[in-house]
This record gives C-alpha cells, structure tokens and sequence, in this order.
C-alpha cells in the first residue's frame, strides 16, 4: 500500500514539474526552446528561423505572450519591442525597418493602437505623428518634411475631416489642447 502511494505521489509531482524543451525543423537546425510546465508554454522563449537566426524572445504563461518580447528581421536586425498581456500587445511599442532605423512607435491597449504614434521614413526622420483609437486615425495628424511641421489634419474613424497649413488658420478653428 505504502508503495502504491509513494509512486502515486512521484508520477504527481512529475507531471507538475518544469521541462526544458526544444524542436528543430526538418532540415536539423533549432525552432523554438523554452520551458514548457503543463504541456504549455512557461517563462523565457526563443523562436528561430529556419536558418538559425533569432526570430522573436520572450515569455509566455501558459502558451499566452506575457511581458516584454523582441522580434528580430531575418539579418538579425530588431523589428518590434514591446509588452504582451494575455497574447495582445499593451503600453509602449517600437517597430523598426530591416535596416535597424525606427519606423513607429505608440501605444496599444488591449491590442488596439491607441493615442499619440510617431512614424518614421527609412532615414529616421518624423514624417508625421497621429492621434489613433481602435487601429485608425482619429484626431489630428501632425505631417512633416525635413523635421517641420508642414499641416495638421483632422480625423474621425479614419476619414479626413479637414487639413491646415498654417498654425494661424489652425488657431481659428481649434485649440492648441486638443494636440494632447
């Protein structure tokens, strides 16, 4: 009887037990390494491309994306940061181009962009800054060209309300709060 216990009690707590795991795709090199509790995913991962190049790193709780992650290009270069909750982006995000440059960043909520996001050209400088709810442009946008401000358009749910050229004509018809 003790015995039927005992190994009761050990099959028990090797289920519940954290494991090291990995798997490779069909040509031998590694795809994703992590720890794995459950048969779900736990804690810090790494994802591979097929030729051996870090793809993305982060944790997870149970198979969920939790916390900060980097997603890197396939030359190894960064291509977004930022934090998950329950597998959806949240708080500050950056995402860059394959050649390293920063091309947005901004805030999600919930998976949804929301407030100020900057956009970057190829060369790293603004060429413009929105105000987004729900993944579209709803607010103003700041355009710019060799890092001045050139208009400012307004937005509802992603349509174009109206466009200024100039801060004076800008001022007769909204206020300088609602650039928030």
């Amino acid at each position: 009887m003790k015995t039927i216990i005992l190994t009761l009690c050990l099959l028990f707590i090797n289920n519940n037990q954290k494991e090291y795991y990995k798997s490779f795709y069909t040509n031998g090199n590694i795809k994703e390494e992590g720890w794995v509790q459950d048969n779900q995913k736990v804690d810090y991962w790494k994802l591979y491309y097929d030729n051996r190049t870090l793809k993305e790193e982060g944790f997870y709780n149970k198979n969920m994306k939790t916390n900060y992650w980097k997603t890197y290009y396939p030359n190894g270069n960064k291509k977004s940061n930022g934090s998950y909750s329950n597998n959806l982006p949240v708080n500050y995000w950056k995402f860059y181009y394959p050649n390293g440059t920063l091309k947005k960043e901004g805030r999600f909520k919930k998976g949804t962009k929301y407030k100020w996001w900057i956009f970057y050209n190829s060369k790293g400088a603004v060429i413009h800054k929105c105000q987004l709810a729900n993944n579209q442009k709803n607010g103003y946008c700041l355009k710019y060209a060799n890092n001045e401000i050139k208009s400012a358009v307004k937005f509802h749910k992603g349509k174009k309300i109206k466009e200024w050229f100039d801060l004076s004509s800008f001022k007769k018809e909204n206020s300088l709060l609602d650039l928030k």
